[in-house]
């Protein structure tokens, strides 16, 4: 599997994390002799697919270059139960220092794509794809959305401004469906126009408009599959469509097999649940 690009904000997201983590400085980490060194171990204590290396790495760069961090496993891998990841040496003090931020990264890109990846499983073999939302943790956007290529996901738009999705209220506000994609065409954006519906009749009206991809929000399996047939013989048709609404791991794979061309899952990245992860060290003497 070939690795997503890393966020080109990569490093302010750490520098953030690290602000708000140590501030002024560790005055825990301050007590321990300047002088001294040790070593650490980071294991995985659950299966999970490993994500976020290079946080970690920035983490410890940031902190100290002195400290060495030997990778075990790689990004995008499965890993098992009391699996080595990585071994660290350096001054104490930054480890020390650096132990929560690092792990807090790894942790909770980790849990995004171990669940990114359970759900493209679920799809496997089909042409259909994984997608998240903009339902991510404020400030954590690229790095959950890089989670979820990591699993084998795809991503929606990246946020307002490159990509059009007309929706409920955006409709009202506008007149009507056609109105909306109307303005969009007028607006001069190079991007996307998607309408979201939740009838039939909505996606006709989608259709007609000339929309691009159309959100089928809460559809059944039956009027999923009539969709796809209307997207199919309509004449500006077919558009890409996107299932969306209460899936789960039971219901994902037939609404799938109704030819849709993508699902979305907000719980990717909002129902984050971190992978239980442990660094274990051991310090030299002092000298």
């Amino acid at each position: 599997m070939s690795l997503p690009t890393l966020p080109t904000d990569l490093a302010e997201q750490v520098a953030r994390a690290l602000a708000e983590d140590v501030g002024d400085g560790d005055l825990t980490a301050a007590l321990v002799p300047a002088g001294r060194t040790g070593r650490a171990t980071v294991i995985t204590r659950e299966a999970a697919v490993l994500c976020g290396r290079a946080w970690f790495d920035e983490v410890f760069r940031q902190l100290d270059p002195a400290v060495r961090v030997q990778w075990a496993a790689d990004e995008g891998a499965d890993v098992l139960p009391d699996q080595l990841l990585c071994r660290l040496d350096g001054p104490a003090r930054s480890l020390l220092t650096g132990e929560r931020s690092a792990l807090n990264f790894l942790q909770t890109l980790s849990g995004t794509a171990t669940v990114t990846r359970r759900y493209a499983a679920v799809v496997a073999g089909l042409h259909c794809r994984i997608l998240d939302t903009r339902k991510t943790l404020p400030g954590l956007r690229r790095a959950q959305k890089y989670a979820v290529r990591c699993g084998g996901g795809s991503n929606h738009r990246m946020g307002l401004y490159d990509g059009i999705l007309v929706k409920e209220n955006h409709i009202m506000a506008a007149g009507s469906i056609a109105a909306a994609v109307a303005a969009a065409r007028a607006s001069g954006a190079r991007a996307p126009v998607e309408v979201e519906v939740e009838t039939l009749d909505e996606l006709r009206q989608a259709l007609d408009a000339g929309a691009d991809m159309a959100l089928l929000d809460e559809f059944s399996l039956d009027d999923l599959r009539a969709a796809v047939a209307m997207s199919g013989a309509h004449p500006r048709g077919p558009i890409k469509l996107e299932a969306s609404g209460s899936v789960t791991f039971e219901t994902l794979r037939a609404i799938a097999e109704t030819g849709v061309d993508f699902v979305s899952i907000g719980s990717l990245t909002k129902h984050v649940r971190a992978v239980d992860l442990s660094m274990r060290f051991e310090f030299d003497a002092t000298a």
